[in-house]
């Protein structure tokens, strides 16, 4: 039976724990840059609002209903 390569793990393991800290510090001198957790929900909001532009029904039932009350309530161009 073949031994398990433990360094090839331990290489695994490094260089997944220095790419998590490597994002750690990138979110974080963003944060420090400005780009703070209110920044962060207005372009959560902005994908939302993006989701809600391509299907409603996506988004929430109620959505869908309002989207189609107001595409009847257009007036038809002849």
């Amino acid at each position: 039976m073949a031994k398990p390569n433990y360094s090839f793990q331990k290489r695994q393991r490094d260089a997944a724990k220095k790419q998590k800290q490597e994002e750690k510090r990138q979110r974080r001198l963003a944060r420090k840059a400005g780009e703070g957790p209110a920044e962060e929900a207005d372009a959560a909001e902005v994908a939302l609002e993006s989701l809600e532009q391509l299907d409603p029904a996506a988004v929430s039932p109620d959505a869908a209903d309002q989207a189609e009350a107001a595409e009847e309530a257009k007036p038809v161009p002849e």
